[in-house]
């Protein structure tokens, strides 16, 4: 949800900063069945179907990140979304090099008020010997469910490249000088 609430956050910067949300619908956005598989997929295995087999749910979550590159690189030419790549580029590295899971810290875990041991798929969860976990789920946000949430370097670049998207995209065009006869 926190996830959720923070994309809510950068889309409301928009019209703060003095852009118009309308000229998202001018995007030439290719391939969005990519990403909304891709998202459906995360949202059935980590809050519908959580108790399935655990090596097929790691297995769809590596696809996800998949699906979600090939929608990427279908739109390449948007600002913004070479960082927003290189956010999920390191969260794919350390998910996969972790067996399709997200290692994250015991702290950052306990300051969401998140349990760390689980009985369920978690795309996230504390690891017995995670590797790369510096670029885990190390950053604990603090709060009550559903806001409390832990996140990686990777998100924050996500995000940031949302960002410079929607703020990009929305932003007034440039108006030439337009000079009236004295």
């Amino acid at each position: 949800m926190l996830l959720v609430i923070l994309a809510l956050a950068c889309v409301a910067t928009v019209p703060l900063a003095g852009g118009n949300l309308m000229r998202l619908v001018d995007l030439d956005l290719r391939c969005t069945w990519a990403v909304l598989t891709a998202i459906t997929i995360q949202i059935g295995i980590t809050t519908i179907l959580p108790s399935g087999n655990h090596t097929l749910l790691s297995a769809l979550h590596l696809l996800t990140y998949g699906m979600a590159a090939f929608f990427l690189i279908a739109n390449r030419t948007l600002p913004g979304l070479w960082i927003l790549a290189l956010g999920g580029t390191l969260n794919l590295i350390v998910i996969s090099a972790n067996h399709g899971v997200m290692p994250a810290s015991s702290t950052a875990m306990a300051t969401a008020g998140i349990p760390a041991a689980q009985d369920w798929f978690a795309n996230s969860a504390v690891l017995t010997h995670p590797h790369l976990s510096p670029l885990g789920d190390v950053i604990g946000i603090p709060g009550p469910w559903p806001l409390g949430n832990v996140l990686s370097v990777g998100d924050l670049l996500i995000f940031t490249g949302l960002l410079v998207l929607l703020h990009r995209a929305c932003s007034q065009p440039q108006r030439s000088a337009v000079h009236s006869p004295a």
